[in-house]
């Protein structure tokens, strides 16, 4: 994996157009993306698909990346992360049985200078969710981080809908106030 300041290089080169660094920014990329697209998808050729999606999008969006906002590489899982969710809503056979791999952070191996991603409103936030009692956090995790669907969490949870709703808007109440926003 190439340094951030590299792939913040390869990024402005891309927004350029320069396709020899689309190249290299793919070969240092690649696998980190696929491994997000396929542990959400589970399957191998549509994250082969969701992949080629995604680096479509790196290309034109290089020119708006923000290297004060996010690292490269966090900027690029989550635009992979959207577009392998968006994928799976509109496919409901990809529905995960049980408990989604999303759910799970995906480690980054963060260079030295990445170390300031986890910004105290993060720290303040995994408090605040730490607090839910632990089917609140499933389901907020589920709805917002794994991109599951009101519909699929009832059948998860076995509760009519604007149950889950209801859960929801309390859960994220509750985060709101501890947050103190």
């Amino acid at each position: 994996m190439l340094t951030t300041p590299e792939l913040v290089w390869l990024l402005a080169a891309v927004a350029k157009s320069d396709q020899a660094a689309f190249e290299r920014l793919y070969q240092a990329t690649g696998a980190k993306l696929y491994g997000t697209a396929i542990r959400i998808l589970r399957r191998a050729d549509l994250a082969n698909e969701a992949l080629q999606e995604v680096y479509l999008k790196v290309w034109n969006l290089a020119g708006q990346f923000d290297p004060a906002a996010a690292s490269p590489i966090t900027w690029m899982v989550a635009i992979a992360r959207n577009h392998a969710i968006d994928l799976a809503r509109k496919r409901p056979e990809i529905m995960v049985e049980e408990e989604p791999e999303v759910m799970e952070v995906a480690a980054e191996n963060p260079h030295p200078s990445d170390k300031r991603e986890i910004s105290e409103e993060l720290k303040c936030l995994l408090a605040c969710m730490g607090r839910l009692d632990e089917d609140r956090r499933r389901l907020v995790l589920l709805a917002y981080y794994g991109g599951w669907s009101r519909e699929q969490l009832a059948a998860k949870f076995e509760r009519p809908v604007n149950t889950i709703e209801t859960w929801l808007r309390r859960a994220l109440g509750d985060i709101r106030e501890c947050i103190g926003t």
